[in-house]
Parts: structure tokens; C-alpha cells; sequence
């Protein structure tokens, strides 16, 4: 009957002692409290708790990790709908104050990090917003790093994914740049015309046929516009006088050549 009692006991023992024995995984460490009370954070490895007594409330990893913001619309200084998308990466640094310090970290992160981004691009026009992603990312993570400071956890990283105009947005900026872009053409070419008159009038200067060579060029050129013209299924042609033209034209090419054209005018009369 000892005999019985003693291994009665020690059977007991042996399960107590085996009920509080707990492993913790590489990475993670985990909160014991004792009676409802914190009592301490257990490491990874091998570990030694008081049954009946020590609960596990929370096991955690302590290594980097990250949560996708979904996409989420904002409005732009300037009133321009977008969507948006993130990524925050962070780490817990004390795990005792991520617990009792915040009721869902990984939530209160999320929450955080989407009214920090509708704020930021609310405070700036949609060109400076599609171009400042580098600069939006730096703020909120300062911003958040700040305010999470309490809770134990460390922010390491905000990459902001995407940041999407709507599609009626798209339209009116590509129509824009279209428009930007013809703009520039017809400057271009109105600069490239008048450097072609240019040269012509200097080419003329010491000639005394200038009129007629004149004459000639303003046709060609008339010709050649009237062809590209005719080419176009939509375009419309408008015939005029090419001497009429080419009067329209000479004060483009300077004083000194219609001077010489009068001068040499004069000495082909004579």
C-alpha cells in the first residue's frame, strides 16, 4: 500500500511537471500570466511554467512582418478621385506592451496606415501626388512610427503600390496631353515655316529677279500644301491666288528684301 501511494505520487509529479513544460518556437516569444496577472515573456526553446496556475495568453513571432493595405479611394487636393494601395512592413519589438497596450495591433496598424495615406494625398494636387510616392511613403512612416512607438511594435517599412486615377480621369489626361502635344507640333512648325522664309529671303537678297523667284517658291509651297490636302479623306480644300499669297508673305521676309526687290525693280526698268 506505501508502494502504490508513493508511485501514486510521483505519477503525479511527473504529470504536473509535464504539464508545465513548454516550447517555444525559434522567432516567437510568448506572454505567461500567472492567476490573471502578467508574470513574464517566455523565450524560444525549452520553458518551465506552474500548472493550474501559468496560462499561455499569446504567442507571437518577433520577425519582420507585413500587412497589404487593400485598395482604398481618396480624393486629391484638386478633388481628383484615386484608388490607393499599400504595403506596411513592421516588427514587434516588446511584445508585453503589444498586448495589453492595444487591443489588435496588426488591425490598429491597418487602420492607421489608410486614414495617414487619405490624409497625405489630400494635401497634395494629382501631379504632385502621382510623382511624390517616394516622398508620401518617407511622411507616413515617420508619422506611424511615431504613434505605434507605444505599442511595442516597430514600423520598418510603408510602400505605397498604387496610386490610380479613375478611368474618367485617365480619358481627360490623355486628351490633355494630345492636346499639349498638337500645341507643340503647330509651334514647331510655324517656327520651322518662318526659318524657311528666312533663308529664302536671304538667298535672295543680291538677286534681281527676287519677285519672281519669290513668286515661285510661295507656289511650290502652295502646291505641295494643296496636295497633302487632297490626301486627307476629311480635309477640305481651299483654293487661293498664289500671287496673293506670295504678297501676304513678303513683309515676313524683311525691309532689306523688299528694298532690293524695288531697287532692282528699278534697274530693270531703266
Amino acid at each position: 500500500m506505501y508502494s502504490s501511494l508513493l508511485a501514486a505520487i510521483v505519477l503525479g509529479l511527473v504529470g504536473y511537471t509535464a504539464g508545465g513544460v513548454k516550447i517555444i518556437n525559434q522567432g516567437n516569444q510568448a506572454l505567461v500570466e500567472r492567476l490573471g496577472k502578467y508574470h513574464r515573456t517566455l523565450n524560444a526553446g525549452l520553458n518551465m511554467t506552474a500548472p493550474f496556475f501559468d496560462r499561455i495568453v499569446w504567442e507571437d513571432t518577433m520577425r519582420e512582418q507585413f500587412i497589404e493595405i487593400e485598395p482604398q479611394r481618396a480624393i486629391t487636393k484638386d478633388n481628383v478621385s484615386l484608388e490607393v494601395q499599400a504595403v506596411v512592413y513592421w516588427r514587434i519589438l516588446d511584445l508585453e506592451k503589444a498586448y495589453y497596450e492595444i487591443e489588435d495591433v496588426a488591425a490598429a496598424i491597418q487602420n492607421r496606415v489608410s486614414t495617414i495615406l487619405g490624409s497625405e494625398i489630400g494635401q497634395r494636387e494629382l501631379d504632385r501626388t502621382v510623382t511624390a510616392r517616394g516622398e508620401i511613403n518617407q511622411v507616413m512612416l515617420e508619422k506611424m512610427d511615431d504613434e505605434t512607438g507605444n505599442w511595442g511594435v516597430k514600423i520598418t517599412r510603408v510602400d505605397v503600390q498604387k496610386i490610380k486615377p479613375s478611368e474618367t480621369v485617365l480619358e481627360s489626361m490623355e486628351m490633355e496631353r494630345a492636346a499639349e502635344i498638337k500645341k507643340r507640333a503647330s509651334i514647331l512648325e510655324a517656327e520651322g515655316t518662318a526659318e524657311y522664309m528666312n533663308q529664302i529671303a536671304r538667298a535672295l537678297e543680291s538677286r534681281h529677279n527676287a519677285r519672281e523667284i519669290l513668286h515661285f517658291f510661295i507656289t511650290q509651297r502652295y502646291v505641295d500644301s494643296t496636295t497633302q490636302l487632297s490626301k486627307s479623306d476629311n480635309s477640305k480644300v481651299v483654293f487661293m491666288d498664289p500671287k496673293a499669297l506670295s504678297e501676304a508673305l513678303e513683309p515676313v521676309l524683311g525691309d532689306s528684301l523688299s528694298d532690293n526687290i524695288s531697287s532692282n525693280g528699278s534697274e530693270s526698268e531703266s
